[in-house]
């Protein structure tokens, strides 16, 4: 760092300029600084740079605070430092010169006797500059000479001879321009030399905590949201900033000025309209007041709102003016946002009216190229509500409107749309609006008068677009039959657009991979309503092992999460919590973990339904709670699954009465699922058989369509058990035997309604062998539930030395006779080398499942190869040889 000190005035001079006239002092003069000056160390810093290079750029918009910045640096140096300030127009070489060989006098620069001053003001001597430059390159230290205000300064032969001067003075000049321009000098050269130190617009601009710093010195403090709200708004330039806080003082609420003040009546305004849109040509300020209706414009763009081509090169020529216009690359362009908001305002009051129709020349012109995110920008700017909502609809794109990354910012866009509005683009784009809000009935009545405007249409106006109307329909033809619960409706929907994807374009359907997502995803919910859980499966699969990404990200987890609902219904814990942990974390590492799905929650669901089987109570009521903080359910499989879980945990607290009052489904459905009046049924049996009531428990489940069906008969078994109804239990489970869907909750439960029937029928030995058919069962799936309902006999049984083995350690304390809930490790683990990875976890866990390598990869979504790298890392990480050593050894230590 230099060390710094105020810069002393050199000693007067005699001398005039070229035309006998004294020189203008105050072009010497260093800027002083005004009181509220904040000094930021960081440019300073890089200031301080311009001794190890012979040139220096400080180069930005008007206003950026560049002349201050290098003042004050420079009066706190010490040493002299030769200041001058140019002036507009062309004043000619030996006027220049003039001016420079002045600037270095005044601050006691020696320089050869003789070397005298240019007398004419359009040349100067070549041996002038010869002398200049070889009398500075001799010095010990260098002269810094500062160039304010250099892009004043357009002639060509002065940019020559100064480069001369600069490249023959060496080490003894360090010349620092201050430009809002780069100036003629080869900068290239300087560049590919690393011999120039650069500070451009984006360094000057204020940080938030220079923008805080310099509002407290203008006597403001405000919170730090309030001042990151202004620097985002004037892009951290520090004219706008100083002049904001200047109006700010004198407002009664500064804060709340800051925040609504109007840019376009502000002295911000008047500043940036003389600095900049003023100096332009007419054509360019036309330009500029016109392109300031979008966030961003390329020359074509331009072409298309000013009605000129040509504004290629006079885009070139703002952004290297540094008039406020950024280069976004490949060219692009953007406004500075106050700059633009100001000229915007300009606009409105020098052509009223011509806004709306620049904003609808733009939506066409971006629709066209293909850029329909700002196509639907401008077309609801322009109020054109008609082509906003066709131009989604046929760029395929109403998938966005029901959840997803862009789905709030489509929600707002659309949302100043009235009623007035009429076409079949404006209704679907009201239908999914609504459907995605739960508003099942107002959805499906903008469904059906869109519908009615499609068949309306007479054949011969049809257009290629509308096929992409059509699909459009489908989906939310889909998404209606799965809020109502109509299978059949979604199974027509899903298959019409089968027959219709060939009519649309393979680069859409390939741009919304999310539209193919949902229809299955919808499907598969109706399906598995239906109870139809192979055909269920099949869609939802291909969905979860399709393509990845944010836009397929909450139909992925909607899908998972029903997949889990599956595995769960099927009795298969583990593989339920497998996929229902995949679903959440799918989630929260695509991204779009903020926005919504239809079957929000339903994977939290799942896992608290395992948990209260598991006897994991307090873990249920959580994942409840987390799913009851994501909003209501919105269509039947989620509501049923949440009513559902709820009774559960209730049952498990012994709150029969309320846990009935749970089970009753608070989403309406038009077509009644099996599976869910059969659960609810079995809530209910259960609630009267936890009130003593064994008869009723009977009664309630008689009207119950499906009882031999394997999955249910084991629980309606129990409860004739439980009323004295042995004949008919075991001949419902001898009946409905086991199935392909018959899983370990299941198996478990028909193994205890037989332990119970031979102990009370006096049978111990065949009660000891089924109870420990059900503990081989359930220890797998980490099952307690079944057993801390199954009554006195069966924990009596659980006592004996031959089953206290299987029950130790996971559901009764290790060398203790049986307990309710679950009780600590039964043996002492050896040592685990490392700890496992949560995909190694999962792999571990189909070991457990008895799954082969194949099986898990499929369950998994990835390949046999990866599942086989990932059990050689297990075996070593737990130092066992297989699969059976590596499943204790992983229980063992709590890994599964």
């Amino acid at each position: 760092m230099s060390e710094r000190q105020h810069n002393a005035p050199g000693p007067a001079v005699a001398y005039v300029d070229p035309l006998g006239e004294p020189f203008l002092q105050t072009r010497f003069a260093v800027p002083a600084r005004p009181a509220t000056f904040l000094r930021r160390p960081r440019l300073a810093a890089h200031l301080d740079q311009a001794f190890d290079t012979p040139l220096t750029m400080v180069d930005g918009s008007a206003g950026a605070g560049k002349t201050l910045m290098v003042a004050d640096w420079a009066a706190g140096l010490r040493r002299p430092v030769a200041w001058l300030t140019g002036e507009p127009g062309e004043q000619g070489c030996g006027m220049f010169w003039a001016y420079v060989l002045q600037a270095l006098r005044a601050v006691g620069v020696p320089l050869p006797p003789g070397i005298g001053c240019p007398g004419d003001a359009g040349r100067v001597e070549h041996r002038l500059l010869v002398r200049l430059a070889d009398a500075l390159s001799g010095r010990e230290r260098p002269v810094v000479l500062v160039l304010d205000d250099s892009d004043r300064m357009t002639s060509p032969p002065v940019a020559e001879q100064l480069e001369f001067v600069l490249h023959h003075a060496g080490a003894g000049l360090r010349l620092i321009l201050v430009s809002r321009t780069e100036p003629l000098l080869p900068l290239h050269r300087y560049r590919a030399a690393g011999a120039v130190t650069e500070i451009r617009d984006a360094e000057l601009a204020f940080t938030e905590e220079e923008a805080a710093a310099l509002l407290e010195l203008h006597g403001l403090r405000l919170p730090a949201e309030a001042t990151r709200a202004l620097v985002k708004r004037t892009g951290g330039w520090a004219a706008g900033l100083r002049l904001s806080a200047l109006a700010a003082e004198r407002s009664p609420d500064p804060e709340r000025y800051l925040k609504d003040f109007e840019a376009g009546r502000s002295t911000i305004a008047d500043y940036l309209l003389a600095e900049v849109l003023k100096r332009q040509t007419a054509r360019t300020q036309d330009l500029l007041l016109r392109v300031s209706v979008t966030d961003r414009f390329c020359p074509a763009l331009a072409a298309e709102l000013t009605g000129h081509g040509g504004a290629e090169p006079i885009l070139t020529a703002l952004h290297s003016q540094n008039a406020f216009v950024e280069d976004l690359g490949q060219s692009w362009y953007r406004l500075h946002p106050l700059f633009g908001e100001i000229l915007r305002a300009h606009l409105r009051a020098r052509s009223p009216g011509l806004e709306p129709e620049l904003h609808r020349r733009a939506a066409r012109w971006l629709r066209a190229s293909g850029l329909i995110p700002e196509a639907l920008a401008h077309g609801a700017a322009a109020g054109d509500w008609n082509f906003t909502a066709r131009a989604l609809v046929d760029d395929l794109a109403i998938g966005q409107l029901l959840g997803g990354l862009r789905a709030d910012g489509l929600t707002e866009l659309f949302s100043p749309m009235g009623p007035e509005v009429t076409s079949a683009a404006a209704d679907l784009v009201r239908a999914a609006r609504d459907l995605s809000e739960r508003e099942v009935d107002r959805g499906l009545a903008h469904l059906r008068r869109a519908e009615e405007h499609l068949a309306a249409q007479p054949s011969d106006a049809a257009r290629p677009s509308d096929a992409a109307l059509r699909l459009s329909c489908l989906l939310l033809q889909t998404l209606g039959a799965r809020l109502s619960g109509s299978p059949g409706t979604a199974e027509q929907a899903v298959a019409a657009a089968g027959d219709l994807r060939g009519e649309v374009s393979a680069r859409l359907l390939e741009k919304h991979p999310e539209l193919t997502a949902l229809l299955l995803t919808h499907l598969g919910s109706a399906r598995l309503w239906a109870g139809r859980f192979d055909d269920a499966r099949a869609a939802l699969s291909e969905v979860a092992s399709g393509p990845g990404g944010a836009a397929t990200a909450l139909p992925r987890e909607d899908s998972l999460g029903q997949l889990a609902l599956i595995d769960y219904l099927d009795g298969r814990l583990c593989r339920a919590e497998r996929t229902a942990l995949a679903a959440l974390t799918g989630t929260e590492t695509s991204g779009a973990g903020h926005s919504r799905s239809v079957g929000e929650g339903l994977g939290r669901l799942v896992l608290a339904a395992v948990a209260v089987d598991r006897g994991e109570l307090g873990r249920a009521q959580t994942l409840l709670d987390e799913a009851a903080d994501r909003g209501s359910p919105r269509d039947p499989v989620t509501a049923t699954s949440r009513s559902l879980a709820t009774a559960g945990l209730l049952l498990a607290r012994d709150e029969p009465v309320a846990a009935a009052a749970a089970a009753v489904p608070t989403v309406p459905a038009l077509v009644a699922s099996p599976w869910a009046e059969v659960r609810t049924a079995l809530i209910a049996s259960a609630a009267h058989l936890a009130e003593g009531r064994p008869d009723s428990a009977v009664k309630v489940l008689d009207d119950v369509s499906c009882a031999d069906e394997p999955a249910y008969a084991a629980d309606i078994a129990w409860a004739q058990l439980a009323a004295g109804n042995r004949e008919a239990a075991i001949g419902l489970l001898d009946r409905a035997g086991t199935g392909d869907r018959t899983g370990p909750r299941t198996t478990v439960r028909a193994a205890l309604v037989r332990a119970r029937d031979a102990e009370e029928a006096g049978d111990t030995a065949t009660a000891r062998k089924q109870l420990a058919h059900a503990l081989l069962e359930a220890r797998r799936e980490r099952l307690r539930r079944p057993f801390l309902d199954a009554g006195p006999g069966i924990r009596r049984l659980l006592a004996s030395p031959s089953l206290q083995g299987l029950a130790a350690g996971w559901l009764t304390p290790a060398g203790s006779g049986p307990r309710d809930g679950p009780g600590p490790d039964a043996y002492a683990p050896s040592l685990v080398v490392e700890e496992l990875s949560g995909r190694e976890r999962e792999v571990v866990g189909g070991l457990a499942d008895m799954m082969s390598t194949e099986e898990i990869a499929a369950h998994l979504y990835v390949s046999v190869n990866t599942v086989k790298t990932h059990l050689k890392s297990v075996y070593r990480k737990l130092g066992v040889n297989g699969r059976a050593d590596a499943v204790r050894r992983a229980r063992e230590h709590g890994q599964i």
